[in-house]
Formats: C-alpha cells, structure tokens, sequence
C-alpha cells in the first residue's frame, strides 16, 4: 500500500472516532438527553464530515451502550445513569491501580524523575488556580506511570475505557485541587520507594472517589433533569 493510500486509510478510521467523541460530549454535557433520536446531518455538519462515518461513529457509540440503533428509525440516546458512571469509574481504577503497581517496579530513574517535575509543575499550576494547566499536567502525570508499567495491551485497554467521557471531565477532575496534591505526592513516593501495593491504593482510591464528582458535574449540566 502506497504512502497516500495508507495516510487516507487512517484517516478514514480516525472520522468516526472524532464523530463518536462529538456525540458523546453532547451526551454527557446534557445537550442530547436519553430517549432522544439523533439526527445524522447536524452531527455531519458539526464535525465537518460526511454522513458515512457519522454512521460509523454512532455504530460504534451503540456498541459502547451510548445510542441504541432502531430498526428504520436511526439511532436514540441510550440511558445513563449515576451508576453507570460509578461503573465506568470503578473499572477504571481497577486497572489503573494494576497499571500503577506495575510501574512501581519497573520505572526507571529518568522516567522517574520527570513524574516528579511534573507533579511540581501541576503544584505550581495549583498556587495560581491555572486549571487548564492542572488538567493538562494531571493527564501527563498519569500517563508517564501507565507508560512505565511496560504492559501496552493493558494501558490500550485502559485507554479504551477512559474514552467513555470526555477529555474535558478528566481535566475537571485534576483541577479539583482539593485532593490532587496529596494524591500525586503520595503516588510519587510510592514510586520512589517501589511499594506497588501502595500505588495500587492510592491510585484505585483517587479513581473511584472522582464519580461522585463527575457525577454532581453532570447534575450540573441538567443530564438527569426530570
């Protein structure tokens, strides 16, 4: 296959993924509520594509249990309940606590080192309330450790389940100040001093009592509005 083929092939998978991405945000900021039909050309003309990848986009959103297909109607926003972010949540810790224990043994010192500047950085983002900075320092803190596990079909599947919400919420998540900076130095120390178990620990626990927090967010947002 020839370079240009190759680069049109990506980008043909990666349409669907940016339309998925799209509907889910509009989904879970409360702009499309549950019971309501989708309809195909806005969603095209938002994300700047053609009505075949919003096909496939939302085929793909069906299968995460976003959308319910409906015989000859299309496709209906599917519900989703406090639970199921509680759900997302709770996998999410389990293997991200797998994902971090794992790093505590196999991180290395240059790896280690730049976790560290990091986590100073994003305390440094803290003192002047930059929560743009905080969300953006967070994601790179958590991606060095899951990196440093040396275990990728795992951090894939980790990855797949953290797609469920939009970027946005994770970055919420780290500028919630109040926890980020314990949590990030208690994991740091965990790391230096190779205690897996304890990484595993902090890690699940900053994991699942974020639902609560995303959950008031979504309150926020009207999503479970009567």
């Amino acid at each position: 296959m020839s370079t240009s083929a190759s680069a049109r092939v990506g980008r043909h998978k990666q349409l669907p993924d940016a339309v998925a991405g799209y509907v889910r945000e509009q989904i879970m900021s409360g702009n499309l509520r549950p019971g309501e039909f989708l309809r195909m050309e806005p969603i095209a003309e938002a994300v700047g594509v053609s009505i075949t990848p919003v096909r496939e986009g939302l085929l793909r959103l069906s299968n995460e249990g976003f959308v319910t297909a409906v015989p000859r109607r299309g496709f209906m926003v599917a519900e989703f309940t406090r639970q199921d972010v509680r759900d997302l949540f709770w996998v999410q810790s389990q293997l991200a606590g797998e994902l971090a224990a794992r790093a505590a043994t196999t991180i290395d010192d240059e790896t280690l080192a730049r976790v560290h500047e990091v986590m100073l950085q994003c305390e440094a983002a803290v003192e002047r309330h930059d929560t743009v900075a905080i969300g953006d320092l967070g994601h790179e803190f958590h991606r060095l450790i899951n990196l440093s596990a040396s275990s990728d079909h795992l951090a894939r599947l980790y990855g797949s389940i953290v797609k469920h919400l939009p970027n946005s919420f994770y970055a919420s998540i780290e500028a919630h100040v109040r926890t980020v900076v314990p949590e990030h130095r208690e994991t740091y120390a965990a790391l230096e001093t190779r205690d897996g178990e304890r990484a595993r620990e902090i890690t699940e626990h900053h994991i699942v009592n974020s639902a609560d927090f995303v959950i008031a967010m979504l309150e926020e947002r009207g999503l479970w509005a009567d």
